[in-house]
């Protein structure tokens, strides 16, 4: 009996220690460029080994930036625990070189005025990672992510980067992911424990789910109350994305979800050719997710309704929002209904779905430049027709509240 424990805990360190080196994330020959500094060069050890700490996160995004003639970065703003909010700006050198005047040139899509010809016209994708805290395979794969947009010299992606202006930003809850990466790593053992009963994987609250003041950052995208949210809407505001990505986790005993939603659960205000391009895109998450051999499924469980989320606010502004939940490992490996989890498995699906995310919006850049041009010219189309011309608000006897609602 100690002989088989001692052998199914070798077992388990094997399977972490063989997951967590690039050649089990990245496959094929994508010809990485040394002078890019790998994740493990900078935050000390292998991408899904540890959960990654927010200070190592921007520590890394910061050095890469540096590096690269492919990325620009920002900050947007701060946390309440002053943790800064970043934003790289990722294409190629030559689109970077042109960025005001191809974001200028992007806005005239949603200004009302028909657009003939997309054909200089880079699609924008905005990819955004683990809003909320603990489910962070998300944010790790952003490392991975970045290396291989800064790195890889696969003329697939060279073709992409210059088809796309990416807007990646690698924590959309710093202060939620320090919480959750900060538990994670403070109870994991050794000898990795995969029994779901372990403390590791029975989080204390608050959890990482939530922002300082343990709000839900993904409900918040339409009132705009918090600091994390001003930016990331400010952000979107100044480019209006035609392709934005929710990364999530969900519960261990599930596989990996893509939108479309529920069929019947979706907007009535969400018109029917974002459905179409989100069905259009999702082959691209299963062509993907099948060639790495990872389950999956769509049209189930999550609904596309309120437009205070991260995959729905998109839909009403002329964008394709899109939602992943993968399954989570919570800490760095457990066991599921569908066998042992590891935490690299789950960053290995999100790493995935960046890239069918990209090569999507590259593909079908003028399907989804079209839609958008459109979905403003039927909106004006609209107002003009409409008996409505505007809609006063107020409270004289509340003065404070009406200025509060002005805000949003």
């Amino acid at each position: 009996m100690k002989k088989a424990l001692y052998l199914i805990t070798v077992l388990f360190s094997f399977i972490i220690n063989s997951q967590t080196s690039l050649d089990y994330y990245f496959t094929g020959d994508l010809n990485f460029d040394p002078k890019i500094p790998k994740p493990s060069e900078v935050i000390g050890h292998e991408v899904g080994e540890w959960h990654i700490t927010h200070d190592k996160l921007v520590e890394y995004m910061y050095k890469i930036a540096d590096k690269s003639d492919r990325i620009k970065i920002h900050e947007t703003g701060k946390t309440y625990e002053d943790r800064p909010l970043i934003i790289l700006t990722v294409s190629s050198p030559e689109n970077l070189k042109n960025i005001e005047k191809i974001r200028k040139n992007h806005l005239r899509l949603s200004s009302g005025e028909k657009i003939v010809n997309y054909n200089d016209m880079p699609a924008i994708v905005y990819q955004g990672f683990s809003v909320h805290g603990n489910e962070p395979s998300g944010s790790n794969a952003s490392l991975l992510g970045i290396y291989y947009l800064a790195a890889s010299q696969n003329q697939e992606l060279i073709d992409i980067l210059n088809n796309t202006v990416i807007l990646f930003d690698p924590s959309l809850n710093p202060d939620g992911l320090q919480r959750f990466a900060y538990w994670a790593n403070s109870n994991k053992s050794l000898t990795l424990n995969p029994d779901s009963n372990d403390r590791e994987y029975s989080e204390v609250w608050p959890g990482g789910r939530t922002n300082h003041y343990w709000f839900d950052l993904n409900r918040d995208w339409l009132p705009v109350q918090l600091p994390e949210s001003k930016a990331r809407i400010k952000t979107f505001t100044e480019w209006i994305p035609n392709v934005v990505t929710d990364h999530h986790e969900m519960g261990t005993n599930s596989t990996f979800f893509f939108q479309p939603g529920v069929p019947d659960r979706v907007n009535p205000m969400i018109t029917s050719n974002n459905q179409k391009l989100t069905e259009k895109i999702a082959g691209f998450h299963a062509e993907y997710l099948d060639k790495i051999g990872s389950l999956y499924y769509s049209k189930e469980n999550y609904d596309d309704f309120y437009f205070g989320k991260g995959s729905t606010y998109p839909d009403i502004n002329g964008s394709i929002g899109i939602l992943f939940e993968q399954g989570s490992s919570r800490g760095h490996i457990q066991e599921s209904q569908n066998g042992i989890l590891t935490f690299p498995f789950t960053i290995k699906n999100q790493l995935t779905t960046i890239f069918s995310t990209l090569k999507a919006a590259s593909s079908i850049r003028v399907d989804l430049l079209k839609h958008m041009n459109n979905f403003y010219l039927e909106s004006v189309n609209e107002s003009k027709n409409s008996k409505i011309k505007g809609i006063g608000f107020g409270n004289s006897s509340d003065k404070s509240s009406s200025y509060e609602l002005a805000k949003i």
